[in-house]
């Protein structure tokens, strides 16, 4: 029987979950208050797919049974009989613990609640349910699409048969979950949010360019992307909200000080890739 997943926020991490888990044959519902939102990930996420059937990374017919698997919901009482619900919204506290008290009433007792929090203490969101037992931190990374490590987030509530299926379920979407304990950060971003905060420091200080920076971290220390790049994919807002909760969690270590500039960069809406404006200038695409 095919795994039901439901995902709550269509936006580029709630589309990148829902576009793999489809491709990997589990029915999707994939709920937003906004329809307009939803029509137009849900278009972005088709033009991706295009993109794998021309590399032949997938058939058409693929593709198309992947689309039909995902369906489009505005109303949260649909999600009721999904077997994990996976949460994609705003990296707000509050919102995240307004949307768990009310997924823990419209839904199955037995349904795993998982949020996709980078920095917020799975506990804290947890308390907001009747069943903290529940409640799983799911920590994917962009583009969910493509990466496929996952941390799973255990908070001292959460059960160990939760985190069991969580990590098969995770699997069976062509995953690769590494269970870590609820702390600040959790592992990747307590390591990389140094990583990023130093690299933004090195170009404000007048010490080397961005593109000098990428340049070196990708050369010289083989990643992928530059740390400006990837702050850019990702969103700068995304990292300065995570670099303020890590700041906060850990006692105003100044390790974890949020750089000026990236604040200032928030301010003026230069999030990254997905506004066309961030540490780079980005032609228009889908």
């Amino acid at each position: 029987m095919a795994l039901s997943i439901g995902i709550v926020g269509a936006g580029t991490m709630g589309t990148g979950i829902a576009h793999y888990a489809a491709l990997h044959k589990c029915t999707v519902a994939l709920y937003d208050i906004n329809d307009e939102v939803i029509r137009r990930n849900i278009e972005r996420m088709n033009f991706e797919m295009k993109k794998s059937v021309d590399k032949s990374k997938i058939s058409e017919e693929e593709m198309k049974q992947a689309m039909q698997r995902i369906k489009k919901r505005t109303n949260i009482n649909d999600l009721d009989t999904c077997d994990i619900i996976i949460e994609a919204v705003l990296e707000d506290v509050r919102v995240k613990k307004d949307l768990f008290k009310k997924l823990d009433q419209v839904t199955h007792h037995t349904t795993i609640l998982a949020t996709t929090t980078s920095s917020i203490p799975i506990a804290a969101i947890a308390s907001a349910t009747k069943k903290p037992e529940r409640v799983i931190g799911t920590h994917f990374f962009r583009p969910a699409y493509s990466v496929k490590l996952v941390e799973v987030v255990k908070s001292i509530a959460t059960s160990d048969d939760v985190v069991r299926q969580t990590t098969d379920a995770l699997k069976q979407i062509g995953k690769k979950p590494i269970i870590v304990k609820d702390s600040p950060g959790f592992i990747v971003n307590r390591i990389s949010s140094l990583f990023f905060s130093e690299a933004v420091k090195l170009m404000q200080e007048g010490i080397s360019s961005v593109e000098t920076i990428d340049l070196l971290a990708k050369k010289s220390g083989g990643f992928k992307r530059g740390p400006f790049e990837q702050m850019d994919l990702t969103g700068n807002d995304i990292h300065l909200a995570l670099t303020k909760s890590l700041f906060e969690q850990t006692s105003f270590n100044p390790r974890f000080a949020p750089a000026f500039l990236q604040k200032q960069m928030t301010e003026l809406g230069q999030f990254g890739k997905n506004v066309k404006k961030g540490f780079y200038t980005y032609e228009d695409s889908l």
